[in-house]
């Protein structure tokens, strides 16, 4: 197993202290913030084994915990990419592990809050998928960018991230690359690792910084429509998905809600 850090520009020392506290840790510190595509990039070109785990810094991993994520994606061959169960520090799911992709319907039922209200309907609740055991091993579209294991033969198949997504949407582009040609995504509840989310982008105290994670998100939800979906619904429904993000859009940046 090789451990590699991505140093995205920190101005903490952060850096030094990893090269200080643990020699066997490979570093590479990247000259400038380009995100978090082109932050982990680096990385993923320089790892060597025959998985990629992206792993976010917020998160706690238990004892073996790794290895039986191995083991789980050697048992599954047809497998392309894989999580775990990402539990939050209150013990509940960490719904961005277990997703499917947004498409214009499925993004409809979420900002309405249909989901909210039928969350185990399989009509209402294609965005998180609640209506799925949560306890067995199954198949989803989209996994978390905090735990994001993928089979380097896969990385090579369908490139690396795409470094136009600045924050958020990612994750999604790159199971959907995943899932085309073929690759299942699987989520296995066996394991867990904790992931204390929400300490910094759309949830944070500070309300200049959550607005601007929330343009990020907004920007990138469209960027993920316009290069996966487009085609695919034509251009009625992509008019109002356009215009949709548009109209959100212009109220964050005016009123900041």
């Amino acid at each position: 197993m090789e451990v590699i850090v991505c140093d995205n520009a920190s101005s903490d020392d952060s850096a030094e202290m990893v090269v200080d506290e643990f020699p066997t840790v490979k570093i590479i510190k990247n000259q400038n913030n380009r995100g978090f595509a082109a932050g982990n990039n680096p990385g993923i070109r320089a790892a060597k084994g025959r998985y990629i785990l992206l792993l976010n810094s917020d998160t706690e991993v238990a004892k073996k915990s790794l290895f039986s994520m191995i083991s789980f994606m050697d048992s599954n061959p047809g497998a392309g990419a894989a999580t775990c169960k990402l539990v939050l520090t209150d013990g509940s799911l960490d719904s961005a592990c277990h997703r499917g992709f947004p498409t214009p319907w499925v993004a409809f039922t979420y900002i309405s809050k249909l989901e909210k209200l039928f969350p185990k309907s399989k009509l209402f609740g294609g965005y998180h998928q609640w209506y799925k055991d949560l306890n067995t091993v199954h198949e989803i579209d989209c996994i978390s960018g905090a735990f994001f294991m993928v089979r380097k033969k896969v990385v090579n198949e369908v490139g690396y991230l795409d470094e136009e997504y600045f924050l958020y949407g990612e994750d999604l582009d790159w199971a959907y690359r995943i899932r085309s040609p073929g690759w299942k995504i699987l989520f296995n509840p066996k394991v867990k690792v904790l992931h204390k989310k929400k300490q910094s982008g759309r949830a944070h105290t500070d309300k200049e910084r959550k607005i601007k994670s929330e343009l990020y998100f907004h920007l990138n939800n469209r960027l993920f429509y316009r290069k996966n979906l487009a085609k695919k619904y034509g251009p009625v429904t992509t008019f109002f998905v356009n215009a949709f993000y548009v109209f959100r859009i212009s109220i964050l940046k005016t009123f900041g809600i």
